[in-house]
């Protein structure tokens, strides 16, 4: 246990700025290595072991084979071609293999024979000035982790969720990696949820955002609304975050709860804190669900309301406008025998009544709230 005292510190540094820090990420590939490999290292007794030259992936297990330790291979979006001699050196499952391969896969754990198969989903929040109707907020990639006895292998998926910095935050602690590849697997688990915390953070202040926005006032006090397009787009984002956190839930339960030979028993109790965070954000995901919902039922309401009272103005302005509309089409008849037309004070006398019932129309409609 002094061996692992310091886990969180090592695979969880202090985060600072949300928003800048989450949208930076590594190189995806070193120039040193070839192909899809973006980094492959033997680790003995928890220290990187230096060669001359960059190892193979098949020269590192043979080194494994031979002295001991255990091997950690990066890949960042390898083809079938790339990844077939990899698989049959470390004898990984058909299955497993065609699934890293092409990707799209939901967050899950799977148990073969020698191994543990698990897939992450990364999420990427994008700076953006202004949301707009299509405004992208989240971004999505894929690690999928092998995980041996004497191996671990990482096969991402996008652009971004480099884990060079992680590799190198690990190296500083060779008590950490000398617990084996089980150490690496929740060091990337707790990154990736650690993620997961600092985007639902950025997330929250878009939708704070959209919220003032719809309930603020607008003209004479009344709550000016927003474009419908915008709330849903966010929605749309946020579903997309939901379908990263929500699965992943259940394997980092099993992987906290259930003995499992592969994994350190002292690396095991630290996933309990990887589940219980991931926990907290699923809550949080669920609850911009449905505070979304809410934000656009309020929205359509209220244009459903300003329509309604758009609609009142011109019924009350057409009630006024109606009266002399009247007066005029019976004057327009041209009946012959009209003696107010005759009469020197006819046209002053109809113009006063025809103001008269105007402006009490006017006045009763304002008393009423219709004007």
């Amino acid at each position: 246990m002094s061996m692992i005292r310091d886990l969180r510190a090592v695979v969880r540094p202090s985060r600072p700025s949300l928003r800048k820090d989450i949208s930076t990420y590594d190189a995806t590939r070193d120039p040193a290595t070839p192909s899809a490999v973006v980094d492959c290292a033997v680790y003995r007794d928890g220290v990187r072991v230096q060669t001359p030259q960059p190892l193979t992936p098949h020269e590192a297990m043979r080194l494994v084979r031979r002295d001991g330790g255990f091997v950690w291979i990066g890949l960042h979006e390898p083809t079938d071609a790339e990844f077939a001699g990899i698989a049959s050196e470390f004898g990984l499952h058909p299955l497993a293999v065609e699934d890293a391969v092409q990707a799209h896969q939901r967050p899950k754990l799977e148990r073969y024979d020698d191994s543990l198969f698990t897939v992450f989903k990364t999420i990427h929040y994008v700076e953006h000035d202004r949301l707009t109707a299509t405004s992208e907020v989240v971004e999505t990639g894929e690690v999928m982790c092998f995980t041996g006895r004497d191996f671990f292998i990482t096969v991402r998926h996008g652009g971004q969720g480099s884990l060079r910095t992680l590799r190198r935050r690990l190296q500083e602690e060779p008590e950490l990696l000398a617990k084996g590849p089980s150490a690496v697997l929740h060091a990337i688990a707790d990154h990736v949820v650690d993620g997961y915390i600092a985007v639902a953070d950025a997330v929250q202040d878009d939708i704070d955002d959209v919220e003032t926005e719809v309930f603020s006032p607008g003209r004479k006090g009344t709550p000016r609304g927003t474009d419908a397009s915008r709330i849903y787009q966010l929605k749309r984002e946020v579903m997309e975050f939901k379908r990263a956190v929500a699965p992943l839930l259940r394997p980092m339960q099993l992987l906290s709860e259930r003995p499992m030979r592969l994994i350190d028993p002292d690396i095991q109790k630290y996933f309990r804190d990887v589940a219980d965070h991931l926990a907290r954000v699923q809550e949080q995901v669920l609850g911009f669900d449905e505070l979304l919902n809410s934000i656009l039922q309020a929205n359509l309401a209220q244009a459903s309301v300003a329509q309604n009272e758009d609609m009142r103005k011109i019924t009350a302005w057409a009630a006024i406008i109606a009266v002399p509309t009247m007066v005029c089409g019976v004057y327009g008849m041209n009946f012959t025998y009209m003696p107010e037309l005759h009469w020197k004070y006819g046209y002053p006398v109809i113009m006063g009544i025809t103001v008269a019932i105007c402006l009490g129309i006017h006045r009763t409609l304002k008393r009423n709230g219709w004007l």
